[in-house]
């Protein structure tokens, strides 16, 4: 779907995954500051909405994903997995409960296949799922859309509300997804599809604890998250890279980390930051020394050196 905000004087669309909605208003870098400083609101309505009923919803959940959801408040704000036998992502869920309903909002493209797999695993369960995407949207405002269901995220607060009159939920001045985007690379928060593949296991990219609860009972994939949990090596691991600002081009997601003329990862995101320029994630080998200097890119490539995020 296509947001009308995109008909807004200076708005640019954004690029796949996020197409649909605004990369930008005219000025990123304000656009940036304005919703650091709580001022700026983010037009989301690009992301699938799916809500689960029943009063058996929180323990079914529970029981299908890798966070506790049994003791989830009215109001609080997690992230779930859905992980494959052997333990590899395959979905990634942002959620809150209203106490009659569960919302949840996943990536762009997810939402059919997470609603049919949910679907399948029903059986006696009194739960239902619904693809609310075409009457329910997401927004971010500095506070909460009276009356809507709301969760509160690092960068403000996200209503789930009706798309009729979109644009009348988002208050103050309108930042684009670049400038989200922004500060979550500058986090350092994965985002399924882009810092995650096929392979990808929780520990790698830092979804321990945050989406992952280590003391709740069985669920699919546990004995992966269990094993690398205890003996603490996951194959690979996510950096933020902090990027020589010589080059006027961002790398591409997908473009290699070369470490002494080998590849040791690959760019997963990148971003302009107004405070710390030119930065991007990767996932790296976890043998690619933490204080090594690392280079982005080939035939040069741009240079680039590593914070931290999971250790090795």
């Amino acid at each position: 779907m296509t947001s009308p905000l995109l008909a807004r004087p200076g708005a640019v669309a954004a690029d796949p995954p996020d197409e649909g909605v605004a990369a930008h208003y005219g000025d990123p870098y304000r656009e940036q500051r304005q919703l650091v400083e709580g001022q700026a609101s983010v037009d989301l309505s690009h992301r699938p909405v799916v809500r689960v009923t029943g009063p058996d919803r929180l323990t079914w959940l529970h029981s299908l994903t890798s966070q506790d959801l049994e003791h989830l408040a009215v109001g609080d704000a997690t992230e779930a997995l859905l992980l494959s036998p052997h333990g590899h992502v395959e979905h990634a869920m942002s959620l809150v409960d209203d106490g009659e309903s569960t919302w949840l909002h996943v990536e762009p493209g997810t939402a059919e296949e997470l609603v049919r797999f949910l679907d399948s695993m029903r059986f006696w369960s009194k739960v239902e799922v619904e693809d609310l995407t075409s009457t329910h949207a997401l927004v971010l405002r500095p506070d909460a859309v009276p009356g809507a269901v709301s969760r509160r995220v690092p960068e403000g607060v996200e209503s789930f509300v009706r798309r009729e009159g979109l644009s009348d939920h988002l208050a103050g001045e309108l930042a684009g997804i670049l400038a989200l985007e922004a500060l979550r690379v500058a986090a350092g928060r994965p985002r399924f599809g882009l810092e995650t593949d096929h392979r990808t296991i929780p520990h790698e990219v830092g979804w321990i604890p945050s989406a992952v609860h280590l003391d709740k009972g069985c669920y699919r994939g546990q004995e992966t998250v269990a094993r690398v949990q205890n003996l603490g090596r996951p194959p690979r691991r996510l950096v933020l890279l902090h990027l020589d600002g010589s080059d006027s081009v961002l790398p591409a997601t997908g473009e290699p980390v070369v470490l002494d003329g080998r590849e040791v990862g690959r760019v997963t995101s990148s971003a302009r930051h107004y405070e710390l320029g030119p930065i991007a994630l990767a996932v790296v080998k976890r043998s690619t020394p933490a204080d090594a200097d690392l280079v982005v890119g080939v035939a040069g490539g741009v240079a680039a050196s590593q914070e931290v995020l999971v250790p090795a």
